[in-house]
């Protein structure tokens, strides 16, 4: 079967920002369910076409959103009003057509990928109710990589006296995310990739991580951990002792051994598209 393309679509959040999102319709009517998926601080939904296709091709409709200022929305490159206005689009998107789903007796789930992961944890606390199961590939939880001390000062100085200014993220080395070298090349190439972040967006970022401390006894719906063994990007052993710790007793976990953090740019990323397929059928 040939790929099921994409095809890009705005949708307009509550203070006016227009988001842009691919959507990938699958062949049969009605799907088995909703996907939507979340893409880390660096990348964007165009990281993922192949994936996404994939799943339509099983039956699947899946929506993957661009955060604002990054990938597809050039609007405030790089920033965010805050971590809460994030949780808020993102509600927001998921909230269209929910009726009707709901008629027709359609579960939603929600794919949080690296940073990602963290936004889609935290909505399940600022917005329960909403999706009926999590999937998390390597969430960005706990990081190993972070700005230097001296970096993250003048982070924290810059978000008071001029917080739209910009820095680096420290994520622009490719094979943090892959070996695949053909995959080192498209990030390293790739003119949608964010490289640069705002202080306040990075602060943010922290203060999503405050966040998060109180949330897993909001995680009741169905979740799915996949992790990649050699991920450079998080810490493996924090995440799943965090995952752990989530009050749903429907929890699975895979990991991929000599897999690198985006598990999508493996050279044969067909095992964890499977494995995600499979998981969604069971609990659609």
């Amino acid at each position: 079967m040939s790929d099921i393309l994409p095809i890009v679509e705005v949708f307009t959040a509550s203070d006016g920002y227009e988001l842009r999102y691919r959507r990938f319709s699958p062949l049969q009517d009605p799907p088995r369910a909703f996907v939507v998926c979340v893409h880390g601080i660096q990348s964007h939904g165009g990281w993922y076409e192949h994936s996404c296709s994939r799943l339509a091709e099983r039956g699947f409709h899946v929506d993957f959103l661009d955060r604002r200022g990054s990938g597809l929305n050039q609007l405030g490159r790089g920033d965010a009003p805050g971590f809460l206005r994030l949780l808020d689009d993102l509600a927001e998107f998921l909230s269209r057509g929910r009726s009707q789903r709901t008629i027709g007796n359609l579960k939603t789930f929600l794919v949080g990928i690296s940073w990602g992961g963290k936004l889609v944890t935290a909505l399940l606390r600022r917005h329960p109710g909403l999706v009926d199961g999590l999937v998390l590939l390597c969430p960005g939880f706990f990081a190993q990589v972070k700005p230097t001390l001296k970096e993250r000062l003048r982070i924290v100085w810059s978000r008071l006296a001029a917080p739209g200014r910009l820095f680096p993220i420290p994520l622009n080395d490719p094979e943090l995310f892959t070996a695949n070298s053909a995959r080192q090349e498209f990030i390293l190439n790739d003119p949608l990739a964010l490289r640069q972040a705002t202080a306040r967006f990075l602060l943010e970022s922290v203060r999503l991580d405050r966040y998060l401390r109180f949330v897993p006894k909001f995680i009741t719906v169905p979740v799915l951990l996949m992790l990649a063994e050699k991920d450079r990007i998080i810490h493996n052993d924090r995440t799943r002792r965090f995952v752990e710790e989530f009050a749903t007793n429907d929890r699975d976990v895979i990991e991929y051994p000599g897999a690198h953090h985006t598990l999508e740019f493996e050279r044969d990323p067909e095992p964890f598209i499977r494995d995600l397929g499979d998981w969604l059928e069971r609990h659609s």
